[in-house]
């Protein structure tokens, strides 16, 4: 466990693989968690979108980032649900 110069306890952060997706259906862009280590750049996944299930297209992929240092807080992000090619 590291300890800070004040006493306390420093927060040991997660980092995640975060995806750029955009929906096939109207372009729109949206973020999500890939809990795929084989996602790419181009794949076709199905992901949530309120309360539906869309396609998209993965066009920029971000690995290893801290939860702390992405601008959404992770807790609202959702998760990639499965590649579909």
């Amino acid at each position: 466990m590291i300890h800070s110069l004040s006493g306390g306890e420093l927060k040991i952060n997660n980092s995640y693989d975060f995806a750029k997706v955009e929906n096939l259906n109207n372009g729109d862009i949206y973020w999500y968690i890939s809990p795929f280590p084989s996602l790419k750049i181009n794949d076709i996944v199905l992901v949530p979108l309120k309360e539906n299930q869309i396609k998209g297209r993965v066009i920029r992929i971000d690995k290893n980032v801290s939860e702390q240092s992405f601008p959404i807080p992770i807790k609202r992000m959702r998760k990639i649900i499965k590649i579909l090619s």
